[in-house]
């Protein structure tokens, strides 16, 4: 396929550089994109990108401090390295595989497996994350406390908005968990997700043209909306489909032009 056409088949992923201006997440997690994004060290204390190759390392300047965080947290408590996986593209937006979400630069997938030897880049590239899940029950030869303490860990940052994991794992939380149990309530079940876990921040205050997800249903999560996802119904190929292709807000595309996008309300309607 020649430049031009590529392009035009792909323009989010052949950008290799955010865009100039003040950070700003425009949209929705699955229809939007990211001005102004920060770049996350490949590797940094207590951290590797398992991928860096995907190109796929940016992100809100919110989201490169959840990381940061996350990272110290689990370092202090000595359980390993943090695997990440993706983040965002350097301007958000559309990508051409993985995901559906990740256009805003607030969501990073994390791995369940903690590293505890030095990761070369060979190494990352060869590395074989572990299936906490197999088939439909958790695996107990991968998973132990250290699954446990890192969700928590995560679900617990303030800025934090929700979890994605395996509708096993959480099935498994709600079934052993005793004590505090309000961060359950945002460990959230969803199809896949049996090696990592998906982390979605909040809306950054200012953001005006990020557009919040609807809030998380009141309880922990452990009532018949988890036990729908272990009946026939729920037994589906992949996540439902979205038809057609995203509709992004009209800054997006000043974002993919490589203009700076004012912070101001008005510039970021929606078309």
């Amino acid at each position: 396929m020649s430049a031009p056409k590529a392009l035009a088949a792909d323009p989010w992923g052949l950008v290799r550089s955010p865009s100039p201006g003040p950070s700003l997440a425009i949209g929705s997690p699955s229809d939007g994109c990211l001005a102004g994004a920060k770049t996350l060290a490949v590797r940094g204390p207590g951290w590797r990108e398992v991928y860096p190759a995907r190109h796929r390392f940016y992100g809100h300047p919110a989201l490169i401090a959840f990381v940061h965080r996350l990272a110290a947290e689990v370092r202090a408590r000595h359980m390993g390295t943090l695997l990440l996986g993706d983040l965002a593209q350097p301007r958000g937006g559309p990508m051409s595989s993985g995901h559906r979400s990740h256009q805003l630069g607030l969501d990073v997938d994390v791995y369940l497996h903690l590293a505890h030897h030095p990761l070369t880049v060979t190494g990352r590239a060869r590395l074989e994350t572990i299936s906490m899940v197999d088939g439909g029950a958790i695996n107990f030869q991968a998973w132990g406390r250290p699954q446990m303490r890192l969700l928590r860990l995560a679900a617990r940052d303030p800025a934090v908005g929700r979890i994605f994991v395996n509708p096993a794992i959480k099935r498994h939380l709600c079934r052993t968990l005793t004590g505090k149990r309000a961060w359950l309530r945002k460990i959230r079940p969803w199809w896949g997700h049996r090696r990592h876990f998906h982390v979605r921040l909040i809306c950054p205050h200012g953001d005006y043209a990020c557009v919040s997800q609807a809030p998380i249903p009141p309880g922990d999560g452990c009532d018949a909306t988890l036990a729908w996802w272990f009946t026939p119904a729920a037994k589906v190929p992949t996540p439902p489909v979205h038809a057609g292709p995203p509709v992004l807000p009209a800054a997006c595309g000043r974002v993919l032009a490589d203009r700076a996008v004012p912070a101001g309300r008005r510039s970021l309607s929606r078309r």
